[in-house]
């Protein structure tokens, strides 16, 4: 009887096996597809910035065809995406705002708005030109980059007016309402400046000036 017992015991004490330890654990089940792209909080932030302003430019886009094409004061109106262009291309850098205002200008002439193919050329030279030129010379400010800005509108306005003439397009009593609309298109970037430094704030402020 007592042999009986300590076979028992025995078998009762057998070791138990161990679960092997993986280095690697596979996702568990039902995983969002978004945490698989392991961004981090500052490249979300980033991201989120950029489709702000893509979105603020689509709706000021809209304001234009819907709302400002209307409005005519001695034949001129504004041009708010370009201000828009000009404005976020010069206040981001070089390095994002060039990136950038090549995107937008190839959007704004695929959506119909831009008057010629060649403004996506336009815009990208007096942006790069510009930024180059405040950044050798002058501090980043409300007053630098308004002023740069303003310099590339009214540039391009003009530019714009020339490729016209050559083209047949228009003729040279237009020249004033061109020059109208670059003023009126200068003056509504005293407004849209809170717009683009309060979206430019979201990750960090981001000048390196």
């Amino acid at each position: 009887m007592s042999g009986m017992a300590t076979r028992r015991r025995k078998k009762r004490r057998q070791p138990v096996r161990k679960q092997p330890v993986y280095e690697f654990k596979p996702d568990p089940k039902g995983t969002n597809h978004l945490k698989r792209l392991y961004m981090t909080r500052l490249q979300r932030l980033t991201l989120l910035k950029w489709c702000t302003y893509a979105m603020a430019g689509i709706a000021l886009l809209v304001i234009q065809d819907v709302i400002m094409s209307r409005i005519h004061i001695s034949g001129a109106t504004t041009d708010l995406p370009v201000a828009f262009i000009a404005l976020v291309g010069l206040y981001e850098g070089l390095e994002h705002g060039s990136v950038f205002t090549l995107c937008a200008s190839l959007f704004y002439w695929f959506s119909g708005s831009a008057p010629t193919p060649i403004s996506i050329g336009f815009l990208c030279f007096l942006n790069v030109a510009l930024g180059l030129f405040r950044q050798m010379y002058w501090h980043r400010s409300f007053g630098s980059l308004c002023m740069c800005g303003c310099v590339s509108v009214m540039l391009y306005e003009m530019l714009v007016f020339l490729l016209g003439i050559f083209q047949g397009l228009t003729i040279w009593a237009r020249a004033g309402v061109f020059a109208l609309t670059g003023a009126f298109t200068c003056i509504t970037m005293l407004p849209m400046y809170p717009l683009v430094r309060a979206i430019s704030k979201i990750g960090g402020e981001s000048w390196r000036d």
